[in-house]
This record gives structure tokens, sequence and C-alpha cells, in this order.
């Protein structure tokens, strides 16, 4: 199974792209992963590690992995926390990167839970993640690179977490890679070499 934590900061992605030659638009990525930062502040991933290298990571499985070099789905992929997990808003986004970039941004965005508690946090998310079935194929792209970030260092995580996390994935989130041949054959490696979750 390949792993995508090459990047850990924006010049090493930048030089890493620079160097596929990949048709990116890396100033306005740059602005973007600015941007990211800027209100992700000095926010950490569940390993201690700075949350940037999640943003880096999900934008490597993008531009490395699966090829994809559309600029509001780059730009959405750095981006797609800050509205969830930040004090930004939509119109944030959408003062600083237009629509097209807020559309996606808000398609992975997980709404609050109703009601306190455990369930109401799970029905939440069962709901939103059913949701992304609907959503338009750039926002899925988002989706499938976020969550291949997430999942491919899974047995770093709780064990608990991680059979929960691996029968979330296989149920809501491999269905979505169907369409598309790069994110399908990565999920089938990811699902064998962690097929022990089962």
């Amino acid at each position: 199974m390949e792993v995508f934590t090459r990047w850990h900061s924006w010049e090493t992605a930048r030089a890493d792209i620079t160097a596929s030659g990949a048709p990116v638009d890396l100033d306005g990525l740059e602005r973007a992963f600015a941007a990211a930062l800027r209100w992700h502040g000095d926010q950490r991933r569940p390993t201690g590690a700075p949350y940037a290298e999640h943003l880096l990571e999900a934008l490597e499985v993008l531009v490395r992995g699966a090829g994809v070099t559309a600029p509001a789905v780059l730009s959405a992929a750095v981006l797609h926390d800050v509205v969830e997990d930040t004090p930004a808003s939509l119109a944030d986004v959408e003062a600083e990167f237009g629509p097209e970039v807020t559309e996606l941004v808000d398609w992975v965005t997980k709404p609050p839970a109703v009601g306190p508690g455990r369930q109401a946090k799970r029905a939440a998310k069962a709901a939103y993640l059913r949701r992304l079935g609907e959503a338009p194929r750039e926002a899925v792209l988002v989706k499938l690179a976020d969550r291949a970030s997430n999942v491919q260092t899974l047995d770093r995580m709780a064990p608990d977490f991680q059979r929960r996390y691996y029968a979330e994935t296989l149920t809501y989130v491999v269905p979505l890679a169907e369409p598309e041949p790069w994110f399908r054959a990565w999920y089938a490696d990811w699902r064998r070499h962690f097929a022990h979750l089962q």
C-alpha cells in the first residue's frame, strides 16, 4: 500500500510538484495553504503532529497519487477542514477563494450534531457520509483524499478507534471510490493491508 507522507512542508510540496511538471496553479495553491495555516493555527492531529501535515497529505494523495490538477479541487483539499474545525465560515472562504472552492468545502464539512451525546454525534456523521453519495465528483475527490490521509496510518490510533474507523471507511467511503480507478485501487490495497480489523 502506497503511503503519502512525503510532503511535511509547503516548500517540499512545491518543489516536488515543480519537479514533476504537473500543470498545477502553484501560486493559487500556496495562497490556499497559507489561509489554511492561518485559520488552523497551532492545531494538532490526534497523533500530536501539526495539523498542516494532514492537509499536505491529502494534497499529496491528489497530486502525486491520483494525478489531480484542478485548481478548485486542490485548494479545497487544503481548506477542507477550516469551516468544521476553525472559526472560519463559508462566507470567509468564499470571500477569499470564490464560490467553486466554497461549494466543495461545504460538501465535505460535517454539520454539528443535533443534540448532546455520542449517539447524536455518530448519527450526524453517518448522515453526512451518506449525503456524500450525492456530492459532485470534485467534492468526492476531496473526501477520498482526506480519508486516505487519515486511514493510511490507521495503525497509529487506539485499537477500538481502528476497528470503528475501518468499518466506517468500508461502509461509506470505499463505495465513493468505485468510479475513480486510482482511488478504487488504492482503497483495495488499503483494505487488504488492514484486513485484520474486520
